[in-house]
C-alpha cells in the first residue's frame, strides 16, 4: 500500500522545519541559505519530484528579482551596464574560457570542458541578492557593482544555455541562431522600456487609488510573474524577466509602499527556492574526478576574486571595496544548476559538487568579506592636531 501525505499537511510540516532549522542556524550563525540548502538534500528522497515546491521557490526568487529591479531606474541601469561591462567581459573569460582550458588539460572533451565552464561561470544571482539584502549591505558602495555583475551574468547565461542546448542535442548553431536570441533579449528589454515610459508613468492616480486595497498585491505580483514568465517564454530568464518588470513599475515612484506588500509574501516564498535548490543536487554513487574538482573549485574562487577585485577597480571602486566586492562574488548557484542537468550523469555529480562546494565556501567568505577587507585596508586614524603651548 503506497502511503503518501496529503499536500497541505506536508507543506505545514515543511514550513515548521524550516523555521526550526532556521533558529538553529541563526543560533550557531550558519547562515539560512546555507541551512535550507542543506535541509533540501536530506529531504530530496521525499519531495524533489514536487512541482509545487518548483513552482513556490520560482515565485519567491521572481518576486525578489522585481524588488531588486525597483531600486534601479531606468538612468541609473544603463550607467551600471556600461560601467560593468569590462568586469563582465574579465569574468567571461576567466570563468568560462580558463576553465574550459583546465578541463581539456585533464583530457575531457569539449562539450564537457564548455559545460563546466558553465557551471563555474555564474554567480548565484539569489544567493547573492538575499545575503546582501539579510547582511543590511544593499546601500554599500560595492553593491551596484555586484548587481550589475550579476544583470551581465543574466544576459549571458542564456546565451550559453542555448548553445549548450544545441551541442548536447548533436546539432551545430548558426548565426541566424544567435541572431534570434539577441532579438529576443533585446526585444524584452525594449518592451520592458516602453512600458514603464508609456505606461507605468502615467498610472499614478491609479497607484494612489488602489494601492491600499488588500488585493492590489495581485496586480503587483501578477506584473512581476507575468513579465517572467514572457522571459521564460522566450528562452530567457525569468529572474531577468522580474528584474525588467521592477523597472517598469519603478517608474511609478512608489517603491517603498510596494515594498511592504510584496515583503511578507517574498519572506514566505523565497526559502522555498533554496530547498528546492538543495534536492536538485545528487551524489549518485560517488564523486568522480576529485583532482579535477579540486582544481575548480580552487581556481573558482581565484577567478571570482580577480574579477571582483580588478573589475571592481574598472568600475571606479576604491580597493578595499573592490576587495570586499570580490569576497562577495564565489558562491554558485541557479543558472550552474541549469546547465548541470545538460550534463552526463557522471558531469552532473560532479558540477553538484562544485556547486555546493562554492555555494557555501562563498556564503561564508561574504559574510567575513567586510573583516578582510578592513584587515588588508585598514581604515586611518585621524591624526591629532598638536595645540600650541
Amino acid at each position: 500500500m503506497d502511503f503518501q501525505l496529503p499536500v497541505i499537511l506536508t507543506a505545514g510540516l515543511l514550513f515548521l522545519l524550516m523555521f526550526f532549522i532556521g533558529v538553529f542556524g541563526s543560533r550557531f550563525k550558519i547562515p539560512e541559505v546555507i541551512v535550507y540548502i542543506l535541509l533540501g538534500m536530506v529531504l530530496a528522497s521525499f519531495i524533489s519530484e514536487s512541482e509545487l515546491l518548483y513552482l513556490v521557490g520560482e515565485i519567491g526568487i521572481i518576486l525578489l528579482f522585481f524588488m531588486l529591479g525597483m531600486e534601479f531606474p531606468l538612468k541609473q541601469l544603463m550607467n551600471v551596464a556600461k560601467k560593468v561591462t569590462p568586469a563582465g567581459t574579465l569574468d567571461v573569460i576567466l570563468n568560462i574560457g580558463v576553465t574550459m582550458g583546465i578541463v581539456l588539460l585533464f583530457g575531457l572533451g569539449v562539450i564537457e570542458a564548455l559545460l563546466i565552464g558553465g557551471v563555474v561561470y555564474a554567480t548565484s544571482s539569489s544567493i547573492t541578492a538575499k545575503m546582501l539584502e539579510t547582511s543590511k549591505r544593499m546601500a554599500n558602495p560595492e553593491s551596484e557593482f555586484i548587481l550589475g555583475l550579476l544583470i551581465f551574468e543574466d544576459l549571458v547565461a542564456p546565451v550559453l544555455v542555448a548553445i549548450l542546448v544545441g551541442l548536447t542535442a548533436g546539432t551545430a548553431l548558426t548565426a541566424g541562431a544567435f541572431s534570434v536570441i539577441a532579438f529576443k533579449v533585446i526585444l524584452l528589454i525594449a518592451g520592458a522600456v516602453i512600458l514603464g515610459q508609456v505606461l507605468f508613468k502615467k498610472l499614478e492616480k491609479f497607484f494612489d487609488k488602489y494601492l491600499n486595497y488588500d488585493a492590489f498585491i495581485l496586480f503587483v505580483a501578477g506584473t512581476a510573474l507575468a513579465y517572467g514568465g514572457i522571459a521564460l517564454y522566450l528562452n530567457l530568464s525569468e529572474v531577468l524577466g522580474a528584474f525588467l518588470a521592477g523597472i517598469m513599475i519603478a517608474e511609478v515612484r512608489k517603491t517603498e509602499q510596494l515594498e511592504h506588500l510584496i515583503v511578507p509574501v517574498r519572506d514566505l516564498t523565497l526559502p522555498i527556492f533554496f530547498i528546492w535548490f538543495g534536492t536538485t543536487i545528487e551524489f549518485g554513487e560517488g564523486i568522480p574526478m576529485i583532482g579535477l574538482l579540486i582544481t575548480l573549485v580552487v581556481w573558482g574562487i581565484a577567478a571570482k576574486l580577480i574579477v571582483g577585485v580588478v573589475g571592481g577597480r574598472i568600475y571606479g571602486l576604491s580597493k578595499k571595496v573592490s576587495l570586499r566586492a570580490a569576497f562577495s562574488l564565489v558562491q554558485r548557484g541557479e543558472f550552474s544548476i541549469i546547465i548541470a542537468a545538460l550534463a552526463s550523469a557522471e558531469v552532473m555529480v560532479f558540477s553538484s559538487v562544485i556547486i555546493l562546494s562554492t555555494a557555501i565556501i562563498g556564503i561564508i567568505l561574504f559574510q567575513f568579506a567586510p573583516k578582510i577587507s578592513r584587515a588588508f585596508y585598514p581604515n586611518k586614524k585621524p591624526s591629532k592636531v598638536k595645540l600650541p603651548g
